[in-house]
Order: structure tokens, then C-alpha cells, then sequence
């Protein structure tokens, strides 16, 4: 897809699929780990065995290094692995066309990635995936706001002329060095000297982020410079595209982030591959369709886990699933820490047309004008203080390119079901096949949201402490960074070790006190990299591209 690069280049990417969350079902289950088959119990009872729940992105990360830790210096623990789904990938997931496999696998669920996911960018390259471009089909792109498409553009240099004359130069400018200096920051957690942090606390000081976690990002915007007309309608239509909420609710950091995804990419096949693939190399046991149902405490310090298949006991528990959709009882001492946090419901509809373009007539425009093939839509009244404002019928409608001879795949978000007869009239009665998808699909992000603990107690760990935080990142991949520092400070607890070696747990500095070195944050993080007994992989690789714990 062509746009202006300098314009709208961080937002469009974003079209093409975003971080949808959990509880999907899956038309086929995967096999690549160790796995009971149906019926059989988890083995027996041992201390020196973990039990994770949830095999999606943060469950099966942590699986991964769990065994990157047992193959660098032998820990002696086994993993098992509890999803109560019949698939691996939680929030990845795929559908094909006519439930049939000779098609294009279609993203139903989380669907892009980009370079500065760097867990996922090298599993991709570590597992030999493929990765695919989601900006190879050429279409131009609109913004909607319930009465007409104001915004029309693709790659010519008139259409650059119409968006420089409507936005000036300043405004975009401006809100790529915001992004490019938070992104920056962002990408230090990556790096050997990371930080362990056992609450969601530490990290606003150590980024500086506390202002953009409590204001809107409309506030936050304006507040840098950044000219109204861009904010209300640019990133507004980024936020709602890519977390379904306006620019008026959805706080700073979130609204900074939905401009960050340049050069979208996903795995061929499906981004639940790399899910696999981190299962696969765990060699951890896998229990599909197993549900969790409590967490309690013993007398000597484990846990015991009752499932599905019976009660086993647990060094530790690492929960890698939104508490308040497990359904799982936990102590009150632990369930009181973690405060219930609201999620957007999403309608997802996919489907097949032989129709070319959207329907003119219900944009208002005349037979025969081309509508965009990617539309995002804007309520830029609302923000102004216009409850009347018509609301748009759907968040976006996105073209994806052929699944075979005249007949493309569409991807629409909504807030609400789309009835056969929208959809006949839409695609000018050519619809050939639909699949619909209602979940609870992105935590909202309002200012001053509260954060649950990392670590509810020693030897129980929640990974999606991580996702009202910092999940408008990249779900995907900041769930597997929440995994890594859970099984750092969980192989620190309990093993005297860590994914590259003990690491002690310290207070973060500011990240003003930090300035008192005068680097640049990521210069000084790479220039204090941990001392531990293993050395680097002998790869040729350069910094950028350095992961800490896939090498050490």
C-alpha cells in the first residue's frame, strides 16, 4: 500500500491487523511441544516442577526461556504447560477461506509485527519463518467520519501537496520525533543490562512516562505542539483503528504508540508459528484443553493447581492469562492484588467478495467513484464536544489482496454485529463468504489506569501485569517481555540463576538521574552489560539487533 511516508507512514501499517487479545477458537490444534494426549494426568507431584498457564505469547515465551536457562547451566525443573483452548497461540489465530487450507490463512486475531519487536523478529529468524509485508498491495487509503470521506490518498505527489496543504509540515514532524524518542526508550528492555522489575511501577520513572500515562492523548498531543486538525483526525483514527478507543479517552503513551508501526510484517502461515516454535524448543509438557480451575497455597511453601485433569503441586506458577477471563480462583491475598480492568469488545468480520471496491453509494459519492480500499474513520466532533457527531457504523475496512482469481479477503472491526444485509450492501451483493469474531479485545487505556503486581507472591507471577501498561506496544511481543523478566526473577527466587546468570533486582534511577551520565538512555545501557558466566553466541550480529536472552 503507498502513502506519504513523512504524513501517515507510521499510521497505516496498522490497518492490517492489530493486538486482539485471547479466547479464540482455533479450527485446528496444533501439536509441535511435548503434549499428553487426552486423559492423561501432568506427571507427579515435585518441587522442582513449574506449571504455566496459558500457551499463547507470554506462556509459551516462558516456556522458551525457561529452557534457554536449563541449557546454559542445567537447571534441574520441569515445565508444564496448561491451555484450556484446543490451540496454541492465544491471541494469534487463523481462519481460511471456506474452512479450506489450499487458501490463504487469514489473521483473525493478533496479526503484525515490526523490526523493533525484537523477541519476534529474531524467533522468526532463529525458526527459519517467513515473514511477510503486509504494505505490498497498492491501494490507497480514506478516513471516514459518518457523513463523508474528508481524507483521500495514496502515493502520488498531488496527494502529498493536499495532506502538507491540510496538516502543514510541522504537525507530523513533530509527532514522529515524539514517537522516534519514546520508541528509543522503549527498545533499552531488550538489551543484556535490561531491567528486572517486580512492579509496574518502576518502569513510568525509568522512562519518564509518568505524564503520558496520566493524560488523554489528546492532551498529551496538543500539549507537545502538535496542531489540533492532525490530532483529531490522523491520530485519532490510528487510536481507534488500533485499540478501538478515541483520542479523547485513551491516555498519552497509548496514543503515542498507535503511530509507531512502520513496516507492519507477519509470518506466513500465521503468527501463532512463532508460538509453536517457543513450545516446541521448551520441550515442555503441553495439556490442550485443560482448564485451570484454583491456585492454593500449601503448608510448605509450593502451590497447588487444580485443573481439569486433577491436582498437582508447584514450585512456582507462572499465570500468562488475563486473571478476570481465566475464571480461576486464587486466594484473596493474591485475586484482591490484581484489580479487574475493562477490555474493548470488538466485532471482527472476515470475508471473501468478487467485489472489487465498497459501495459509493453509501459514502454518498456517485456510480462508478472509487472508494479507498483501506478506510479508517475518525469522530473528530466528539473530541470538539459535538455528542452528535454521527458515529461511524464500523472502525475500519481494509482490503487484503486476493485469496484467488477475483475474489479478495476483507478485514472489518466494529463496535457492533454487522448484519448479512450491511454487509450485501456494502460489497454491492458480492459477499462470497464471512467468518465473524466477537471478543473482549484490548484493555482500555484511559489515563491513571491502576497496575497489577508482577510478582503476587514468592513463587506465583503474573504475566499480564504487563498489558493495561504497555500492551498499545505490541501485545505480542510485550507479553513475552513480561515473560522474560517473570522467569528472571522467578529463576533468581527460587534456582540462584537467571536466563544469562543471577542478575540482583535493583531500583531503577529516574530516568533524569540517569541523564546525570549525559549518554543517550540506549548508549548507557549498552555499556553496562551484565557479567555472568555464559558468553555471547558467536553470531555476527550487531547491537540493533542484539537480544538479550536469546544471546547472552
Amino acid at each position: 500500500m503507498r502513502c506519504t511516508p513523512l504524513l501517515l507512514g507510521a499510521l497505516i501499517p496498522g490497518v492490517f491487523g492489530f493486538e486482539l487479545p485471547f479466547g479464540v477458537s482455533r479450527l485446528f490444534s496444533s501439536k509441535t511441544a511435548a503434549q499428553t494426549g487426552n486423559g492423561n494426568k501432568p506427571a507427579a507431584t515435585t518441587t522442582s516442577r513449574i506449571a504455566i498457564i496459558g500457551a499463547g505469547a507470554g506462556g509459551s515465551s516462558a516456556a522458551f526461556w525457561i529452557a534457554k536457562a536449563k541449557e546454559r547451566f542445567g537447571i534441574d525443573v520441569e515445565v508444564d504447560v496448561y491451555e484450556r483452548s484446543d490451540y496454541i497461540g492465544g491471541r494469534t489465530t487463523v481462519v481460511h477461506p471456506y474452512n479450506n487450507k489450499s487458501l490463504p490463512a487469514l489473521e483473525l486475531g493478533a496479526s503484525i509485527f515490526v523490526k523493533a519487536h525484537k523477541h519476534l523478529w529474531r524467533a522468526a529468524d532463529d525458526f527459519n519463518l517467513t515473514r511477510r509485508s503486509f504494505n505490498e498491495n497498492d491501494y490507497d487509503t480514506g478516513i471516514w467520519n459518518g457523513e463523508q470521506i474528508f481524507l483521500q490518498f495514496g502515493g502520488s505527489w498531488w496527494d502529498t501537496a493536499k495532506l502538507l496543504w491540510r496538516y502543514g509540515l510541522f504537525a507530523p514532524k513533530r509527532t514522529e520525533e515524539i514517537v522516534r524518542g519514546m520508541m528509543s526508550q522503549f527498545l533499552g528492555l531488550y538489551k543484556t543490562s535490561t531491567l528486572k522489575w517486580d512492579s509496574m511501577l518502576d518502569l513510568p520513572p525509568y522512562f519518564g512516562w509518568q505524564e503520558h500515562l496520566n493524560i488523554t492523548a489528546r492532551e498529551f498531543f496538543k500539549g507537545r505542539g502538535v496542531g489540533e486538525r492532525y490530532i483529531n483526525e490522523v491520530i485519532q483514527a490510528a487510536t481507534r483503528v488500533n485499540y478501538g478507543q478515541n483520542i479523547n479517552y485513551i491516555n498519552g503513551l497509548g496514543g503515542a504508540v498507535c503511530m509507531a508501526g512502520m513496516g507492519a510484517t507477519g509470518i506466513k502461515g500465521g503468527n501463532y508459528l512463532i508460538f509453536a516454535k517457543f513450545l516446541e524448543y521448551s520441550k515442555a509438557k503441553l495439556h490442550l484443553k485443560t482448564t485451570v480451575k484454583s491456585i492454593n497455597p500449601t503448608s510448605s511453601g509450593t502451590y497447588n493447581l487444580k485443573s481439569t485433569r486433577g491436582t498437582t503441586e508447584y514450585k512456582a506458577i507462572i499465570l500468562a492469562a488475563p486473571y478476570h477471563q481465566s475464571q480461576i480462583s486464587l486466594p484473596p491475598g493474591l485475586s484482591s492484588q490484581i484489580p479487574k480492568h475493562p477490555y474493548v469488545n470488538l466485532h471482527v468480520t472476515i470475508l471473501t467478495t468478487t467485489s472489487p471496491d465498497l459501495n459509493p453509494a453509501y459514502f454518498g459519492l456517485s456510480k462508478g467513484s472509487k472508494v479507498p480500499k483501506v478506510l479508517l474513520t475518525a469522530r473528530e466532533g466528539v473530541d470538539l464536544g459535538n455528542p452528535n457527531t454521527p458515529k461511524p457504523e464500523f472502525t475500519s475496512i481494509t482490503y487484503h489482496g486476493l485469496v484467488q482469481e477475483n475474489e479478495w479477503s476483507v478485514k472489518i472491526f466494529s463496535d457492533d454485529r454487522l448484519s448479512d444485509e450491511w454487509l450485501d450492501n456494502m460489497f454491492q451483493g458480492q459477499v462470497t463468504w464471512v467468518h465473524r469474531k466477537e471478543w473482549q479485545a484490548y484493555p482500555t487505556l484511559p489515563p491513571q489506569v491502576p497496575l497489577p503486581p508482577v510478582k503476587l507472591d514468592k513463587g506465583i507471577y503474573y504475566v499480564n501485569s504487563f498489558e493495561p501498561y504497555v500492551s498499545f506496544i505490541s501485545t505480542m511481543d510485550t507479553e513475552t517481555l513480561s515473560a522474560r523478566n517473570i522467569v528472571d526473577l522467578l529463576l533468581n527466587d527460587h534456582f540462584d540463576s537467571g536466563i544469562c546468570g543471577p542478575t540482583a533486582k535493583t531500583t531503577p534511577p529516574s530516568i533524569n538521574e540517569a541523564s546525570s551520565a549525559q549518554q543517550p538512555l540506549i548508549e548507557r545501557i549498552e555499556a553496562s552489560h551484565i557479567s555472568n558466566s555464559t558468553t555471547r553466541k558467536s553470531r555476527n550480529v550487531d547491537d540493533e539487533d542484539f537480544v538479550y536472552g536469546f544471546d547472552c
